[in-house]
């Protein structure tokens, strides 16, 4: 078992934030990236900019090794889009002497068991290296199993009983995937026609912003949002009062457009039935009331995909499909703050040894995860696999507080919104977040995104 490697399934920020604290460790390993490059997910957000500035986007390790090789790091307060994140940051970390020649390109994990073992035996199991199959047919032997996958590619659906609703199937290439890129590759689709944005989170917020910046510019382009929630306080934040200006001032953007009557809200909406009318026109109903919308962007969140490790033993919260020693850490119905208590690889742990998931997967379907987070764990799982349990169980975790929060159920009042809204929207997007990660964590920033600017339409607000 000791000369095998540790397999992490992911080259995205979390997973080579693993892969480098592995190689600080002396483990050997083995990353596995189902696309044809580092950061897959993240460069089809490229056209995003980031609320956390460049000196909170870089793992600490990485930026030891980085440094190390001769790396400029860009200027700490400047704030870059997802595709400068992957090409300034995450390929050139990938490209190292010290990682490259163990990632995998166009590997794509569609099972993980151990070898000749199924789920049922006990016997030897701790012992049994790890088999980890592509889809090309390779088997693939791992000590351990890191799986920093993410959850990009498997969004929620539309529906909100947790399954499609009707006719959604056949709606489907008038339905959007999270933060299309409005005022870039995709404006075509939105100039001059009425969409319809679905959700509560960060996602939905950074698009709405940018189609009323699409407004400004076509006449007839129409906004509509529509959430679960009775009401939007949770989406609008803390403002001034978030410890992070930016983040902040996304909210407080979105509401003066509300309030202007730019974006046209409706609360208390759950998508039951979409049909597709003869004009090409989706109507979208929750039973009671419509909306009509020529393009309809789905930003109601993401899950974890479990089913290629399902012979594995895992123990899953029935809620949240995270751990069920984390899943009362993060759930939105008991935490609103954007925040979360310091947790590393005992949070982390299954009843199959040496396997964890890292990063936004670790969430389950828990909303405002932060990368930061992810940067914590990974020391955290790889100290953890060295046998260095003491820097494994000495996590150090400090988010920043987002002004407007409750630690009490959701049926509970107080708080600083007031009383808390019993039917809050816990399904909208998850908030792509980062920060300075590291043995202690110093004011870590969470990198929820928001459009890149594109003029000045954009200028100031949450894009500086």
């Amino acid at each position: 078992m000791s000369v095998l490697p540790v397999a992490v399934i992911g080259a995205g920020p979390v997973g080579l934030a693993a892969a480098v604290r592995l190689h600080e460790r002396g483990l050997p390993f083995v990353v596995l990236e189902a696309g044809d490059g580092p950061a897959a997910a993240v460069r089809q957000w490229g056209h995003v900019r980031l609320f956390s500035p460049w000196r909170f986007d870089v793992d600490a390790a990485a930026r030891r090794l980085l440094t190390a090789a001769g790396w400029v790091e860009p200027s700490p307060e400047d704030l870059p889009t997802g595709g400068q994140l992957a090409a300034d940051y995450l390929r050139p970390l990938a490209g190292l002497p010290e990682l490259k020649p163990h990632i995998r390109y166009g590997a794509r994990v569609v099972a993980v068991t151990r070898l000749g073992l199924d789920r049922l035996r006990t016997a030897g199991r701790d012992r049994t290296p790890f088999l980890v199959r592509l889809a090309d047919g390779t088997d693939l032997h791992a000590r351990a199993v890191i799986d920093a996958s993410g959850t990009w590619a498997t969004p929620n659906v539309l529906g909100a009983s947790g399954i499609p609703a009707h006719g959604e199937a056949g709606a489907a290439p008038y339905v959007e995937h999270a933060l299309p890129d409005v005022l870039g590759a995709d404006r075509d689709r939105f100039a001059g026609r009425r969409t319809l944005v679905v959700g509560a989170g960060h996602s939905a917020a950074n698009t709405l912003l940018a189609l009323a910046d699409l407004a400004a510019q076509v006449p007839g382009t129409a906004i509509t949002w529509a959430i679960r929630a009775a009401t939007p306080a949770r989406t609008y934040g803390g403002g001034t009062a978030d410890a992070l200006p930016a983040r902040g001032a996304i909210g407080t953007r979105l509401r003066e457009h509300v309030d202007a009557g730019r974006v046209q809200l409706v609360t208390g909406f759950s998508v039951q039935t979409l049909t597709v009318l003869p004009d090409g026109a989706v109507e979208v109903s929750d039973g009671a009331r419509t909306v009509v919308a020529d393009r309809i962007v789905s930003a109601t969140g993401f899950r974890p995909d479990h089913r290629f490790v399902a012979e594995l033993r895992l123990d899953l919260d029935p809620v949240l499909g995270s751990t069920r020693a984390l899943a009362p850490l993060i759930d939105p119905n008991e935490h609103s703050c954007g925040t979360v208590p310091p947790h590393g690889v005992d949070e982390l742990a299954h009843p199959e040894p040496g396997f964890y998931a890292i990063g936004v997967k670790s969430y389950g379907r828990a909303p405002t995860f932060l990368l930061a987070t992810g940067y914590e764990q990974a020391r955290s799982v790889a100290a953890a696999l060295a046998g260095d349990w003491a820097a494994a169980r000495d996590v150090q975790l400090d988010l920043p507080a987002t002004g407007v929060c409750s630690s009490a159920p959701a049926e509970a009042s107080g708080g600083c919104c007031g009383t808390a809204d019993a039917t809050a929207d816990t399904s909208g997007s998850r908030g792509l977040a980062t920060g300075l990660a590291g043995g202690l964590l110093s004011a870590p920033l969470p990198l929820t995104a928001v459009p890149a600017a594109t003029g000045a339409a954009q200028a100031g607000g949450c894009c500086g």
